[in-house]
């Protein structure tokens, strides 16, 4: 069966080649053409990745990206124009795993999708890793914290996953990019350090000052019990 991918783009002329584009890789698309349509899009019938463009009239990208986060934890890829760093995190921060700058090449584009669609493996990693107040259920994809649910995106379980089952151990940047989202050669620091920032708010007791996921400057993180 194929992957249901939603499109919010605005400009038909792209919306329609970025959807003729992703048909040919094998991909069932859903169009909207506002953030607005989109959640309604989705609400009728959910996606398992779902593209924004971040300017869109009325309600924008980061907007979208944001009310689809309250109901969901489905894969989001941002498309932007901009290469502006605070917009890129602005966008991560917002609820995005992934980001692609235009122009990019269709091949690119599947690339990134491919990745966010993986399904976490972890071959003979017990049922339950736990710290401190934590435990993550790899099995269940389930992430408690003093006893209730954590909800987390498919990319921060990942993340989580992968610090948890390497306790004490240092795992760089470019380790995490590899390991998680799938890729190191075009891969970006700022979507590791965004996701870990994300995670520290729904587990820590001080996200400001963090206790299990620690950064260990010049090296990377490392999550300690």
């Amino acid at each position: 069966m194929s992957s249901r991918i939603l499109l919010v783009e605005d400009d038909e002329r792209i919306r329609t080649s970025l959807r003729l584009a992703l048909e040919d890789e094998g991909y069932e698309v859903e169009e909207a053409a506002s953030g607005e349509s989109a959640l309604e899009t989705f609400a009728e019938q959910a996606s398992d990745v779902v593209l924004i463009d971040l300017m869109l009239p009325g309600m924008d990208g980061f907007e979208t990206c944001r009310q689809l986060r309250r109901v969901s934890t489905v894969p989001v890829l941002m498309v932007t124009a901009r290469t502006d760093t605070h917009d890129v995190v602005a966008g991560l921060e917002a609820g995005a795993d992934d980001y692609v700058t235009k122009p990019f090449v269709p091949k690119e584009l599947s690339a990134r999708i491919r990745a966010l669609l993986r399904r976490v493996r972890f071959v003979d990693e017990p049922s339950v890793l736990a710290f401190g107040e934590v435990e993550v259920r790899p099995d269940e994809g389930t992430v408690m914290c003093r006893g209730e649910e954590v909800h987390c995106t498919r990319t921060e379980f990942r993340l989580l996953c992968e610090l948890a089952a390497n306790p004490g151990k240092v795992l760089s940047r470019e380790q995490l990019l590899d390991r998680v989202w799938g890729y190191d050669y075009f891969g970006d620091g700022r979507l590791v350090d965004v996701h870990i920032r994300r995670l520290r708010t729904k587990i820590e007791p001080d996200p400001a000052s963090p206790s299990h996921i620690l950064t260990v400057r010049g090296m990377g993180y490392k999550l300690v019990a």
